[in-house]
C-alpha cells in the first residue's frame, strides 16, 4: 500500500512537471546578447589593453617591433610627455561647457515643470532643444570649421557690415578655438541634460512644492531647500556621466582642429593625445595612455559620487 502511494505521487509529479514550463530559465537566453556583446567588445578589449600596456609594440615602416615585455617603461615615458598638460587641457574644456551647460538646463528645467507658470507650447521646445543632440559631432564640428574660418561667412558678414578691418583668425586664438569648442558642446550635450534634470524634478510630489509655498517660501528657498535636496542623485548622475564625457573630449576638437590641439597644442585632450600613439600604430604607449585615462575616469567618478552623496538621505526624501 505505501509503495503504490509513493507511485501514485511519483506519477502526479511527473505529470505535473510535463505540463508546467519553468519560464524563469528564459530570462537568461534574453539577456545572454548583452553580456556576450559585452565579454567580446567590451570587457576582452579592457584586460588586452592593460596587457598591451606593459609591452614595446609598435611598427616603424614595414618592421613591427616586439611585442616585448617591458614593464612600467610605457608609463614612465607617458609621464615624460605632455600628458599633464593635455589633461589640464581637458579639465579646462570641460569645465568651461558644464558650468553654462548646468546652469541653463536647471533653468529650462525648472521652467518647463513649473506649475505656476504653466508654459504653452512645451513639447515643442523639448523637442527644438534636443534636437543638436542627435546631429553628430562631425557635422558639427565642420559646420563650425566652416562658419569661422578665415574666409568663412562670419569674416564676410563682420567685414561686409564694417566691424572689422581683417578677418578675425579664430581657429589661431587661444580663446576663441576654446570657446568653439565649448560652445558646440553645449549646444550638443544641453538639451540631454534639461531632458533629464526634468525627469527628476517630475519625480518630486507635488505637495512639497505647494507646502513650500504655503509656508511662505520664496522661489529660491524653494529651489535650495526643496528641489536640489531630492533632485540631488540625478544631479549627481548627470554630473558624473558628462565628467565621463568631458574626459573623453575627442571628436569635436579633433575634426575643429584638424587633430593637432591647434593652436600650440591648447586644445590638445587626453584622447587625442591617445589617437595619436594609435595613428602611429604604438600600441604599448596607446595601452598606457588608456590605463590612465581609465584610472583617472574611475578616480573621478568616485570622489564626486562620494562628496555630494554622503549627507544624502533617501529615507528623508522620501518624506
Amino acid at each position: 500500500m505505501h509503495n503504490r502511494r509513493k507511485r501514485e505521487v511519483k506519477e502526479a509529479r511527473t505529470l505535473t512537471k510535463k505540463k508546467f514550463v519553468n519560464y524563469s530559465r528564459w530570462g537568461y537566453f534574453f539577456i545572454a546578447p548583452f553580456f556576450i556583446i559585452y565579454l567580446v567588445f567590451s570587457l576582452f578589449p579592457l584586460i588586452t589593453t592593460f596587457y598591451d600596456s606593459f609591452f614595446e609594440n609598435y611598427r616603424v615602416g614595414l618592421m613591427q617591433v616586439g611585442p616585448t615585455f617591458v614593464g612600467f617603461a610605457n608609463y614612465l615615458k607617458i609621464f615624460e610627455s605632455d600628458i599633464l598638460k593635455y589633461g589640464l587641457n581637458t579639465v579646462i574644456l570641460w569645465i568651461l561647457n558644464f558650468i553654462p551647460q548646468i546652469t541653463v538646463s536647471l533653468l529650462l528645467a525648472i521652467w518647463f515643470t513649473s506649475y505656476s507658470l504653466n508654459l504653452k507650447g512645451q513639447q515643442f521646445f523639448k523637442t527644438i532643444i534636443y534636437m543638436p543632440n542627435l546631429i553628430m559631432a562631425a557635422a558639427f564640428s565642420m559646420l563650425f570649421f566652416t562658419l569661422f574660418s578665415d574666409g568663412g561667412p562670419i569674416n564676410l558678414y563682420l567685414g561686409n557690415a564694417g566691424i572689422i578691418k581683417e578677418p578675425i583668425r579664430f581657429l589661431a586664438r587661444v580663446d576663441w578655438t576654446r570657446t568653439l569648442i565649448c560652445i558646440m558642446n553645449f549646444m550638443m550635450w544641453f538639451g540631454n541634460t534639461t531632458i533629464l534634470l526634468m525627469s527628476g524634478i517630475m519625480g518630486i510630489d507635488v505637495s512639497l512644492f505647494e507646502a513650500a509655498r504655503i509656508d511662505g517660501a520664496s522661489s529660491l528657498k524653494t529651489f535650495t531647500k526643496v528641489t536640489m535636496p531630492l533632485l540631488l542623485p540625478i544631479f549627481v548622475y548627470v554630473l558624473i556621466t558628462s565628467l565621463i564625457g568631458g574626459i573623453q573630449m575627442f571628436d569635436v576638437p579633433q575634426i575643429l582642429t584638424n587633430g593637432n590641439g591647434a593652436p600650440d597644442r591648447t586644445s590638445m585632450t587626453l584622447v587625442m593625445f591617445l589617437n595619436k600613439h594609435l595613428a602611429s600604430m604604438n600600441f604599448g604607449l596607446a595601452g598606457a595612455v588608456s590605463v590612465l585615462i581609465f584610472f583617472v575616469t574611475v578616480g573621478f567618478s568616485v570622489l564626486v559620487y562620494k562628496t555630494l552623496m554622503k549627507n544624502y538621505d533617501p529615507k528623508r526624501s522620501a518624506k
